[in-house]
């Protein structure tokens, strides 16, 4: 649900040929500036996407440069034939600016383009973490792997699960790592341990008559990097099942895997 207010009446993804002729407000970040001499066009991007604005009077643009926050209001006219994009949403559209107000400043150098964050310094880029996720690839990573996990949250509901938090702080278990310890300020010289996996409080669940549990859960082990994972902290499903077989086991994960692989990837996936 998208609710209007003084920054925006519309997100990007919204505006079409329905919207031509009214008048709105869109807010974003500015992608790109270009002057093309007694007209700039002005690429505003926010979560959705990018939408062209259309400016005849640079003394709005004083002061802005790449990767400013702004609001814009104006008209929405539809572009013409030959300058149809059709990459984007908006493709159709533009907005003629009659208004623009600054809601961020940027410095005029940035330490690197947005657009080539990848090829930069992996230092360099978690210094500057903000703008290396503003880079399109980074960006929409990170909204595909939330469309991932409401997909499996979805998919272990329609299966009977119940989604279940355990916790983080916990006493030591053996596991295949090395634990990460925190120091306790209520009990000097004792320390808890973040866990590596919620065994003993998945077990604990079933051993209580919660008849399935899952959990997307953080796991937090003191281990080299893998190719499959970050060093220090990762993510898993993680379930448990009560009077159940292996058999009831591998066909849960099978349907999840199946249906998950099949929705979002590119490969044909059998299921067995």
């Amino acid at each position: 649900m998208f609710f209007s207010n003084c920054y925006r009446t519309h997100i990007s993804c919204h505006i079409t040929e329905q919207n031509v002729g009214k008048n709105i407000k869109a807010a974003g970040w500015v992608e790109n500036i270009r002057d093309h001499g007694g007209v700039i066009f002005l690429d505003l991007r926010d979560n959705y996407g990018m939408l062209q604005v259309v400016i005849y009077n640079d003394s709005l643009l004083k002061g802005i440069c790449k990767e400013t926050v702004v609001s814009v209001k104006g008209v929405v006219r539809e572009r013409s034939a030959d300058t149809v994009n059709k990459r984007l949403i908006t493709g159709k559209v533009e907005l003629v600016c009659e208004g623009l107000e600054v809601l961020g400043k940027c410095a005029e150098s940035l330490p690197f383009e947005v657009a080539l964050s990848k090829n930069v310094r992996e230092d360099v880029r978690l210094k500057y973490r903000f703008l290396d996720l503003r880079n399109e690839k980074v960006h929409k990573n990170i909204l595909f792997r939330s469309k991932v996990i409401s997909f499996i949250r979805r998919k272990m509901e329609d299966l009977g699960f119940v989604e279940i938090q355990t916790p983080i702080l916990c006493a030591s278990s053996p596991e295949g790592a090395r634990d990460y310890v925190i120091p306790s300020r209520k009990y000097k010289g004792k320390f808890y341990a973040l866990p590596q996996a919620p065994q003993i409080f998945k077990q604990l669940l079933m051993v209580s008559s919660f008849d399935r549990y899952f959990q997307i859960a953080p796991c937090f082990r003191d281990e080299d990097s893998r190719a499959d994972r970050s060093p220090g902290e990762f993510y898993q499903l993680d379930f448990e099942m009560a009077f159940a077989t292996q058999e009831d086991v591998l066909r849960v994960t099978e349907e999840v895997l199946y249906c998950t692989l099949k929705e979002f990837s590119e490969f044909v996936v059998a299921k067995s």
